[in-house]
């Protein structure tokens, strides 16, 4: 009998559970949630009519067979109304990025997009790259893909504009000139080097610049040039000349930097074998910003046009979108997601102050425009095949591993190590490898909190295995690997093995890696329970694989350790002060320069910094003289 006439009773309790809500569920616009028995969301949608939309899934035998599923496994619904339609795909997109819906098509994007800040809270603005949220006045420009992209951009202001990188506590404690002004990418304004009203010059000009005026720029650099050899001032001529050479290698226009774009975003999906990798390239004032690709989560069965609907929305989520969007595919509510990226320029602005404007979607047929979509395009078709490539060659990697070990392929492989300098910030760390490569999202690291004894590398292993699988056990959800690397021989193997027995773990396959004689790579010894430690031969795939994956661990470890010391370093005395804050830190520093300099004011001296009241300077007077009586002091 075929399915219609014999319904499976799996899907009919999702039907019920539908019909239940429907009874009331309203017409207006919103989005609804289909929840699992754990309570977590299957599906994230949204609709014009909620009830219209949601009475489509009672018709089973409409449906396709991954949506059947879905609604077998829906055991209740919720739902959140919205004004119009626009709203609900703002919220729609919202909830899937945080949510991540098993049954949606999910952009698994967590990483924040670096600017470049022009400062306008100091006499002298300063040019920077900033993350997070914008809480200094000042204009920003970007977004770009990397932070490499902007570091290239900060320099290229540098040379143009002259302009000063440094942060304001070293701006205000300078004596001479930096190395910056030797090599012509600073004016020197902390030494008096150019007037106030000079440097503010310079600062318009590259706010200017950075807002797609780089011909009007042009023009005033080559009437400045002109100005200034009429009155024989050959050598400030010369200085300009170079800035004008430096300006011309910024702006060279082609595919890659197209002038005629002013502010947009350049988008295009190829699909290959069902998965989809999407371009992005951010231009901003006719000049590439950068790209970067990304592989949203879907189904095999999605097309393009729905996946690049979905990708959108939810990629501007949290980041204002440009005027303007280039696609290499038409949308199907093309018209739709123009008004809700316009709601969102409107709640973002355009990153220098000024309101959000309309956003327009295009697909260009023809000219520059095209064929700017048409690289993106290129690039998005070619970092697929990449990617499958280095998929297909991964899993004949990891096959390759699970024979050697004795066990079927891995599917996800941990690999352990720690780092410390005589047990100093001492820090463990996990990496992730599987049949996509490294996933660095898994990532994680532990700051050892022993006691532990100096140096004693099977504690700090101990501590960490046994923090990583006893939060394991307590996680429903909790990913578990089928093969875990240790780095280090049957020492470290056999802590390991006595965390997870003692965790009563017995499914996980524990493989220690030791550097072998004189540590050099390609003489390792693989330890594991049941055999004799072993060596692979020098030219083995898997050899090299298993090394890719330790010396991962290792750079991880490093430079988490590294990142520990350096915020261990920047800690001053003044931490340890009562009442003391970040904020009041950070004021007294800026007015006597350093710790040291706070320690040694006086009392008076104290009363008068910025920020801070006379109780608060005698409490740090108090502190940094403990022998002299206070009057007032907490």
């Amino acid at each position: 009998m075929t399915e219609t006439n014999n319904p499976d009773p799996a899907p009919r309790r999702g039907v019920t559970v539908i019909e239940t809500a429907l009874e009331t569920m309203p017409l207006s616009p919103g989005v609804y949630r289909m929840l699992g028995a754990d309570g977590a969301a299957l599906y994230v949608g949204k609709a014009r009519a909620l009830k219209k939309r949601v009475t489509s899934y009672t018709q089973i035998h409409r449906l396709s067979e991954r949506l059947r599923r879905m609604v077998a496994e829906t055991v209740t619904m919720e739902i959140v109304t919205t004004h119009t339609e626009a709203e609900a795909l703002l919220l729609e997109a919202n909830l899937i990025k945080r949510l991540k819906p098993r049954y949606n098509i999910v952009l698994r994007d967590d990483k924040s997009y670096p600017w470049l800040m022009l400062t306008e809270d100091h006499p002298y603005p300063q040019i920077t790259k900033h993350r997070g949220a914008r809480t200094r006045k000042a204009s920003y420009f970007g977004p770009f893909a990397s932070a490499w992209a902007v570091n290239q951009t900060v320099t290229a202001m540098q040379r143009v504009f002259l302009l000063r990188s440094c942060a304001d506590t070293v701006f205000a404690n300078r004596s001479r000139p930096c190395l910056l002004h030797q090599i012509r990418r600073c004016s020197a304004p902390c030494v008096g080097r150019i007037s106030e009203a000079d440097y503010a010059a310079l600062a318009d000009q590259a706010r200017a610049f950075l807002g797609g005026k780089a011909s009007s720029v042009q023009r005033d650099l080559a009437a400045e040039m002109e100005q200034a050899a009429e009155v024989l001032e050959f050598e400030r001529a010369a200085a300009i000349r170079d800035r004008i050479r430096a300006l011309t290698s910024v702006q060279g226009t082609d595919v890659i930097n197209p002038a005629s774009l002013g502010d947009a975003d350049v988008i295009a999906a190829y699909q290959i074998a069902g998965q989809t990798c999407v371009q992005v390239f951010f231009v901003r004032g006719g000049r590439n910003n950068g790209n970067r690709a990304f592989y949203p989560s879907h189904t095999k069965n999605e097309e393009t046009p729905e996946v690049l609907a979905a990708f959108i929305a939810q990629f501007y989520d949290d980041k204002p979108p440009p005027p303007l969007l280039l696609l290499n595919r038409a949308l199907e509510e093309q018209g739709l997601i123009e008004e809700a990226l316009s709601l969102k320029a409107q709640t973002f602005g355009d990153g220098t102050g000024r309101a959000g404007r309309k956003v327009e979607i295009a697909v260009p047929q023809r000219g520059e425009k095209a064929a700017v979509v048409a690289h993106a395009e290129l690039n998005a078709r070619e970092a697929l095949e990449r990617k499958l490539a280095e998929s297909a060659g991964q899993a004949k990697l990891l096959e390759a591993t699970g024979a050697l070990f004795d066990m079927p392929p891995p599917a996800r492989i941990e690999v352990y190590d720690n780092s410390h300098i005589m047990g100093s910030n001492a820090y463990g760390v996990m990496i992730v490898a599987g049949t996509e490569g490294f996933n660095k999202a898994a990532y994680r690291k532990f700051a050892i909190r022993g006691p532990i004894t100096p140096g004693d590398d099977f504690a700090m292993m101990t501590e960490v295995l046994t923090r990583r699988f006893a939060r394991a056990l307590k996680d429903e959800d909790a990913e578990w690997p089928d093969l875990v690397l240790i780095d280090g021989g049957a020492g470290q193997l056999s802590a390991a093995r006595a965390v997870l027995e003692d965790l009563g773990i017995t499914n996980v396959k524990l493989v220690g890696v030791a550097k072998g004689p004189d540590r050099n790579a390609g003489r390792e010894w693989f330890h594991m329970d049941g055999r004799e430690a072993f060596q692979l031969p020098p030219r083995d795939p898997v050899l090299y694989f298993l090394q890719r994956l330790r010396d991962e661990a290792h750079r991880f470890a490093i430079t988490t350790h590294r990142a520990g010391r350096s915020k261990s370093l920047v800690q001053s005395e003044l931490d340890e002060i009562p009442g003391i804050g970040p904020g009041r830190k950070r004021a007294l520093l800026n007015h006597f320069g350093s710790a040291r300099g706070v320690k040694q004011a006086g009392l008076h001296d104290l009363e008068a910094a910025p920020g801070v009241s006379k109780e608060i300077a005698r409490r740090v007077y108090g502190f940094f003289h403990p022998g002299v009586r206070v009057e007032g002091a907490a």
